[in-house]
């Protein structure tokens, strides 16, 4: 099954991957150039290298007619257009028709067939001439896959279908899925785009939707009637109404993340309009926290968590009298006892929000919690104290203390770091220490 396959993206429904469904979307639509265009090129013009041959010089004792041949090359180009989203690709049902493409047509013939297919199914997408030109060489790219089983089949298996033969089958489908991984692979690396762990994570859950329409597949074919994957046509309809809902709950996932985002940078803005100091802070303080998140490998939940906690982790100062945040000297234990309380506000306005703001207000209020149990307002220790939060409080230190204020100099980024590893054990996670002392 040919897929668009983002490496370095994740479509989901939920809003832990707003961004990378985003990304991936633009991934579709955007214009290609230079390495990427060179690459699908070289991978491109290397399948056409093998599928000619193989359609030349490929013995098959069938004979279709060519409106067969058509019809088929139209049902694949129809059958690519039901895109379904899951994980970082589009998933299309073409298994259905690549399978009854195996045992009607003559092998050799079957790649070129495929490309037919897609280069067919991209003119039905109308979209601009330039753009259509530009990728098709993407089109022979995801026709690598087709090779796979044509080699295996004329390989091993006789032309006439037989369950007797389902270990050859098997072999064929694996062959499709390591020709696919290969071709992508190939392409990513002359792009310089190439992440090996990523595109296996990523295009294991599109090869699990090939995996189960191939058996339905093979039903068509063991009926033994040309006509037999006309009985598809329903289970094609019922997937591309799931793949208009999907995108749909997508669409609505996106507008929803961009709500949340749009509502954390407005609190952001307040408070910087309050206390221009703490708003700048905050904004430091988020650039730290997202590198020390990726140096940890966060989940892409984590990390969306890690990013609204950062910027809104000092929110709850806007409840706090001006007179005592912009003190130039030091507070009295009164001053720092109403200072203290502004985590639990802070986390009282965002539950005010609710959803998924209300998650991260859990968070802030524990972004001043010690590891050793010193910290406010709950006394947390060690493992207690999220470690989301634990992050936000070391870059929170770090970016404090190398910024000048009223009544000091900012240290530099070596003596702050000698300071934070000083009190790693005591004051902070001595994990996220070194992590910050990886990036800064």
């Amino acid at each position: 099954m040919p897929k668009i396959v983002r490496m370095g993206t994740a479509a989901a429904i939920d809003l832990d991957s707003t961004a990378l469904v985003e990304e991936a979307r633009a991934w579709g639509t955007r214009r290609f150039g230079g390495r990427e265009l060179v690459a699908s090129l070289v991978v491109g013009g290397l399948f056409l290298a093998v599928a000619i041959p193989l359609a030349l010089l490929l013995p098959s004792p069938r004979h279709p007619s060519a409106l067969l041949v058509l019809a088929l090359v139209c049902g694949y180009a129809l059958v690519a257009r039901v895109e379904f989203e899951v994980g970082s690709g589009v998933a299309v049902p073409t298994q259905l028709v690549l399978v009854p493409m195996l045992f009607l047509l003559p092998l050799g013939l079957v790649p070129l067939c495929v490309t037919g297919g897609l280069v067919l199914h991209a003119l039905l997408d109308r979209r601009s001439l330039r753009r259509y030109v530009e990728r098709l060489p993407l089109r022979l790219v995801n026709s690598w896959h087709s090779i796979g089983p044509v080699a295996v089949l004329a390989a091993f298996a006789d032309p006439v279908f037989s369950w007797a033969q389902w270990p050859v089958y098997v072999a064929a489908l694996a062959a499709q899925f390591v020709l696919d991984f290969a071709s992508v692979a190939a392409r990513q690396i002359l792009a310089g785009r190439f992440s090996p762990a990523a595109q296996v994570r990523y295009m294991g859950i599109v090869y699990l939707v090939d995996a189960g329409l191939a058996p339905v597949a093979l039903l068509l074919v063991a009926t033994g009637r040309v006509w037999a994957p006309l009985l598809a046509l329903p289970l094609v309809a019922l997937l591309s109404v799931f793949a208009r809902e999907r995108q749909v709950r997508i669409d609505h996932a996106l507008e929803l993340g961009h709500a949340y985002r749009g509502t954390a940078l407005l609190l952001g803005d307040v408070v910087e309009a309050d206390d221009a100091y703490t708003g700048s802070h905050s904004r430091d303080v988020v650039d730290l926290v997202l590198a020390v998140a990726d140096e940890l490998r966060l989940s892409p939940r984590d990390r969306r968590n890690a990013e609204f906690a950062a910027l809104l982790h000092d929110v709850g100062k806007v409840r706090i009298p001006a007179r005592i945040i912009n003190k130039p000297g030091p507070l009295t234990p009164e001053e720092r006892a109403v200072i203290e309380t502004h985590t639990v506000e802070g986390q009282r306005m965002l539950e005010q929000v609710g959803g998924l703001l209300g998650e991260v207000g859990r968070i802030v209020r524990s972004c001043h919690e010690r590891v050793d149990g010193a910290g406010y307002p709950d006394g947390l220790a060690g493992d207690a104290i999220p470690r989301i939060a634990r992050i936000v409080c070391c870059c929170d230190a770090y970016s404090a203390m190398t910024t000048d204020r009223p009544y000091r100099k900012a240290r530099s980024p070596a003596e702050a770091m000698v300071e934070l590893r000083r009190c790693a054990g005591t004051h902070f996670d001595p994990g996220v220490v070194e992590a910050l002392a990886q990036v800064v």
